[in-house]
């Protein structure tokens, strides 16, 4: 990365940069908000305080999609375009999103003090929808009755599929009180709980600042109980499926999974709040092995964990042909539809882009100035090397 006086962008401390980019315990290789596109492209291959935190979320992307095609290539799977798959690609958008978004926030935050804000308001957006993404997978592949209906005949899309014992689906709630917030408040309450969430969080950096980072981790606790309550209720009751069916067998990895997940979820958020292990030793965990670093690998760890969770369900679905989700059946809970998947992401995503806009405008008027005078100082650099 070079100034056109060609002399490299200096790394800095804490001392030399503006307080709104200073992070606790970090005391050096700070990039100042001046830094056009190219540099902070090419600042991924410079130790820098965000390095890790780029690549600790970029490159499992890769690492997710690799499991996620997985699914596809199982013996008697629908195409990967079929209904059945819809609420499965929402959920590889809410979680490819993330990543990407995370990974891009902290590449880019440097070139202004308003995109910094962008950058990290669009973080938050994303893991929202990612939560409702998460969402529609558990509901029409975990929930025991969502989207699962009962016939004696066979979908097309199942027709090689192994015939499994009388009586592979119990189609009776184990607990009759939880059907109505299934059927008709779950999604909604997810997507509500996100809007929530990402309010919360882009509030936090413009109030609330003195205990931000435990906001936006208990704030994040709400969609994941929301979310989750599908794995609760079979936790809590017994499996939909015989216990001699082979979808029986497939399913049993699907508890460990779960608190696997969960358990990646809570270290993640120790780490967060803790800011362990700089705190112990200011300046030493700069560059590699803070906080934030640990917090984006636990973070991924239980994203990988999740999905293998949902494609052990997928699989007990798929090895039951009386199991079908097709989107024109008049079922009591219907299959996956482009309105009930896509349309809800959309519809979210739309409500989420407005919220960024708002903020971040709000952001500008704060911050505009000083980034008008930082545009200025480096332009008189600029001006000094010629």
């Amino acid at each position: 990365m070079l100034l056109n006086c060609g002399q490299p962008l200096p790394l800095l401390r804490h001392t030399d940069v503006p307080p709104r980019v200073i992070e606790n315990f970090i005391l050096t290789g700070y990039r100042f908000p001046n830094y056009s596109l190219r540099d902070c492209l090419l600042s991924a291959f410079r130790p820098t305080n965000e390095t890790g935190n780029f690549w600790t979320h970029f490159l499992p992307v890769f690492i997710f999609s690799y499991y996620f095609v997985e699914v596809f290539g199982w013996e008697g799977a629908p195409h990967g375009d079929a209904p059945f798959f819809y609420p499965l690609w929402n959920y590889f958008i809410g979680v490819f999103c993330l990543l990407m978004a995370s990974s891009m926030a902290h590449l880019l935050n440097s070139m202004s003090l308003v995109v910094r804000e962008v950058c990290f308001f669009v973080d938050y957006g994303t893991i929202s929808a990612y939560t409702v993404g998460s969402s529609l997978a558990y509901y029409y592949y975990i929930h025991p009755r969502a989207g699962i209906v009962e016939t004696g005949g066979h979908n097309g899309s199942h027709m090689d599929l192994k015939h499994e014992p009388a009586g592979a689906v119990i189609s009776s709630y184990a607990i009759p009180e939880f059907s109505v917030f299934f059927e008709t408040f779950y999604i909604p309450c997810a997507c509500v709980v996100a809007i929530i969430c990402v309010l919360s969080c882009c509030n936090t950096r413009q109030r609330w600042r003195q205990h931000r980072y435990v906001i936006r981790t208990l704030v994040f606790l709400l969609p994941f109980l929301i979310s989750s309550t599908p794995v609760f209720y079979r936790l809590l009751t017994r499996s939909p499926y015989s216990n001699t069916s082979s979808s029986f067998v497939a399913s049993t990895s699907m508890p460990s999974f779960f608190y696997r997940h969960c358990l990646w979820l809570l270290v993640s958020a120790v780490f967060n709040i803790s800011k362990f292990p700089e705190r112990l030793a200011p300046g030493r965990f700069d560059i590699w092995g803070h906080s934030h670093q640990w917090f984006h690998c636990c973070t991924f760890l239980s994203i990988l964990d999740e999905l293998h969770m949902i494609k052990a369900e997928v699989r007990a679905i798929l090895l039951s042909p009386t199991l079908l989700l097709p989107p024109t059946t008049l079922a009591r809970l219907p299959g996956p539809t482009i309105a009930s998947t896509y349309g809800v992401m959309l519809l979210l995503q739309t409500t989420i882009i407005s919220i960024i806009v708002w903020f971040s405008w709000h952001a500008n008027c704060i911050y505009g100035p000083q980034r008008d005078q930082l545009a200025k100082e480096h332009l008189k650099k600029h001006l000094k090397c010629h």
